[in-house]
C-alpha cells in the first residue's frame, strides 16, 4: 500500500517518494485518514515508527488547502493579512529541546515547495531570534511549553487561531511536570480545535489528560501497549557497580562498536563517564539539559558524523535525537521510571532497522529490572560476562546510604546471578521512583 491511497494530495505522495518512503507505516496508515476526517486523535508509538510524518503531513494538507482559500478571500484586505500573519494555526508542543528541533525540521522538509510557514521555540537559547521570526508570521509553531509562555507574556504569538493542537510524546511532558504549564497554554486557545496526542507509553494519567483534551478521539494502538521495539535485542549483563566503566569501554572496544549511545540517571554521572572513558581511549562526550543548547547541537553533530564514538545523555536530554541508523544503546544504569526504559533502547532500532539495547545491573538495580519486567510482561535474566563477573559477597547498600539506598536486602539474587532480593512493594518503589522523576525533570523544563 503506497501513501497515495490515505487521501493525500499528490503533490505530498510525491516529496514523500522523493523522501524515499514507499509505504506507510502502521502509525501513517491509520493516523493520516483519521486526520483528514477531522478526527481528534489519541495514538500510541513507539519511536522510529513515523509518528511525526503521522500528524505533519496531514496537517500540511489541510493548512495548505485553507491558505490557498484565505489568500484568494483576502487579496486586498491589509489588515485581515496582517492579523493572518501573525496568528498560528498549528501548535505542536513537545518535552525538549532536541525534540522541538526535530519535529519543526520533519514540518520544512515535508512542506517543501508549499507558502506553510514554519517557527520553533525553545528554551536554553535566546529568545530574540524567534521573537522576531513570529513577528514575521508563522502558520505552523513547534514549541516547548515553558518558552511558549514567555512569548505569550511578551504579546508576540497570537494562538487565537489554532485550528490544530498536537502533544507530541505526552508521556514525557507529564514526567516532567508540564500539566500547569499546559493549563496555561489552552487558555489561549480555541475550544474548538483539533487535538492530536501521540504518546510511547499509555499510562493513568495519559488517559485522564486526554479525557480533558480531546472529544471522541479515535484511539490508534499499533503494537502492543508498553512494548520494546522488537527489533530491538535486549541483553543485560550483572556486574558490579565500580566495574560499570571498565566494562562498558571493553565492550566498545572489543567489539569495535561505533556511534554508541549511553544513559546514565544524572548529569554528573554523564560527565564523570565521559571524561573517565576518554582516559580509555574511547573518545567519549556528554549532553545533559545543564550544557547549553549551542554545545548539546554541537556534540550531536560530532557523534552523527563518527568523530566521537560515544555520547553519554540523561532520559531528558537524549529525547527527540534522531540518529540515524544508531545500532547500539547502552543503559549504564537502569533508569527509575520503567517506561523510560522503552524511550531509550527506541533510540535503536528505528524505522524497521535491527538494533541492540544493553543494559549493565548491579546489584543494587535488581529492584529497577523487576519494574522493567512489569511493563514488558517479560522474565528478564541478567548473563554473566567471563571476566566481569559480580562478586557474591557483596551486598546491596544499606538503608539511608544514598539515592540507591534501602531498594535490596539479603538473599538469593536473581537467577541464581547474585543477592540482593527486594521485599518492598511495587507502590512505594514506584512511588519513589515517581518522586525522584518529578524532582529532577522539573529542572530541564525549558
Amino acid at each position: 500500500m503506497g501513501f497515495s491511497v490515505l487521501n493525500l494530495h499528490a503533490s505530498l505522495v510525491t516529496r514523500v517518494t522523493e523522501l524515499g518512503y514507499e509505504t506507510p507505516t502502521p502509525i501513517q496508515a491509520q493516523a493520516i485518514p483519521a486526520i483528514l476526517a477531522g478526527r481528534d486523535v489519541m495514538a500510541g508509538a513507539q519511536t522510529g515508527t513515523g509518528k511525526t510524518a503521522a500528524f505533519a503531513l496531514p496537517i500540511i494538507q489541510q493548512l495548505s488547502k485553507d491558505k490557498s482559500s484565505a489568500d484568494n478571500s483576502s487579496l486586498n484586505k491589509s489588515s485581515a493579512i496582517e492579523t493572518q500573519k501573525k496568528s498560528v494555526r498549528a501548535l505542536v508542543l513537545t518535552p525538549t529541546r532536541e525534540l522541538c528541533q526535530q519535529v519543526n525540521k520533519s514540518f520544512a522538509t515535508y512542506a517543501e515547495g508549499s507558502e506553510l510557514t514554519a517557527a520553533l521555540a525553545y528554551g536554553g537559547v535566546s529568545i530574540n531570534p524567534q521573537v522576531t521570526a513570529l513577528l514575521h508570521g508563522a502558520d505552523i509553531l513547534v514549541a516547548t511549553p515553558g518558552r511558549l509562555l514567555d512569548l505569550l507574556h511578551r504579546d508576540v504569538v497570537n494562538l487565537e487561531a489554532v485550528e490544530f493542537l498536537v502533544f507530541d510524546e505526552a508521556d514525557r511532558m507529564l514526567d516532567m511536570g508540564f500539566m500547569d504549564e499546559i493549563r496555561r497554554v489552552l487558555n489561549h486557545i480555541p475550544d474548538e480545535r483539533q487535538t492530536l496526542l501521540f504518546s510511547a507509553t499509555f499510562d493513568e494519567a495519559i488517559f485522564k489528560l486526554s479525557k480533558t483534551l480531546l472529544r471522541d478521539p479515535l484511539l490508534i494502538e499499533v503494537d502492543e501497549r508498553n512494548t520494546a521495539a522488537a527489533q530491538v535485542e535486549q541483553l543485560f549483563y550483572a556486574v558490579d557497580e565500580d566495574r560499570k566503566r571498565e566494562l562498558t569501554s571493553y565492550l566498545i572496544g572489543s567489539r569495535n562498536w561505533k556511534q554508541v549511545l549511553i544513559f546514565t540517571r544524572t548529569k554528573v554521572g554523564a560527565d564523570s563517564l565521559a571524561k573517565e572513558m576518554c582516559k580509555d581511549g574511547i573518545k567519549t562526550i556528554s549532553v545533559h539539559g545543564d550544557k547549553s543548547q549551542g554545545a548539546r547541537e554541537r556534540g550531536l553533530e560530532e557523534f552523527k558524523q563518527g568523530k566521537v564514538r560515544a555520547l553519554v545523555a540523561t532520559d531528558v536530554a537524549a529525547r527527540g535525537l534522531d540518529i540515524q541508523d544508531l545500532k547500539y544503546v547502552i543503559n549504564y544504569e537502569l533508569p527509575y521510571k520503567a517506561e523510560d526504559y522503552i524511550h531509550r533502547i527506541g533510540r535503536t532500532g528505528r524505522a524497521g532497522l535491527s538494533g541492540t539495547a544493553l543494559s549493565l545491573v548491579s546489584v543494587d538495580e535488581n529492584w529497577l529490572l523487576e519494574e522493567v519486567e512489569k511493563i514488558l510482561e517479560t522474565r528478564l535474566v541478567a548473563q554473566w560476562l567471563p571476566g566481569y563477573e559480580p562478586d557474591l559477597n557483596k551486598k546491596p547498600k544499606p538503608k539511608g546510604n544514598d539515592d540507591k539506598a534501602g531498594r535490596g536486602g539479603k538473599g538469593k539474587g536473581r537467577g541464581g546471578n547474585g543477592n540482593g532480593g527486594n521485599s518492598r512493594s511495587s507502590e512505594k518503589r514506584r512511588a519513589k521512583a515517581d518522586a525522584y522523576g518529578k524532582t529532577t525533570n522539573n529542572r530541564n523544563k525549558r
